[in-house]
C-alpha cells in the first residue's frame, strides 16, 4: 500500500492511496493517514483512484478519520473510487457519511463551500 500527500494551494490536503486497503495495506499507512487528517478545520480529499481492493478494515480507516475530522470542524470527501471500490462503498452506505465525487473540481467545491 502506498500513500502520497500534497497540500493544494487552497489549503485542501490531498491524500492519494494506491494498492489494497486490506489488513496489510491499512497497517502500512494507518499512522500516516491519521496524521494527515489531524488538526483543526482540516479539509481532506482522499483520492481512491489507485485503490483496487477495499476490505472492512479500510472502511473503518476512512470512517474513523472522517468522523474525527468532523468533530474538529473539518471534513473529508472521497475522490474517484474505482468501480469495485465504489460498489463496496455504496453497498455499505459510506456515501451517507463521506461524500464521493468523480471530479476534482466538484470535490474541492464541496470542501471549500
Amino acid at each position: 500500500m502506498e500513500i502520497q500527500y500534497d497540500e493544494l494551494s487552497n489549503g485542501i490536503r490531498l491524500i492519494k492511496l494506491i494498492g489494497k486497503l486490506d489488513i496489510l495495506g491499512v497497517n502500512e499507512i494507518e499512522a500516516k493517514f491519521s496524521g494527515y487528517c489531524s488538526g483543526e478545520n482540516v479539509k481532506a480529499l482522499v483520492d481512491l483512484s489507485g485503490v483496487d481492493f477495499l476490505a472492512s478494515i479500510g472502511i473503518r480507516l476512512l470512517t474513523t478519520n472522517a468522523k474525527s475530522l468532523l468533530s474538529r470542524g473539518g471534513r473529508m470527501v472521497l475522490l474517484n473510487p474505482t468501480l469495485s471500490v465504489r460498489e463496496v462503498l455504496d453497498l455499505t452506505g459510506i456515501p451517507d457519511i463521506i461524500p464521493m465525487y468523480e471530479q476534482l473540481e466538484s470535490a474541492e467545491a464541496v470542501l471549500l463551500g
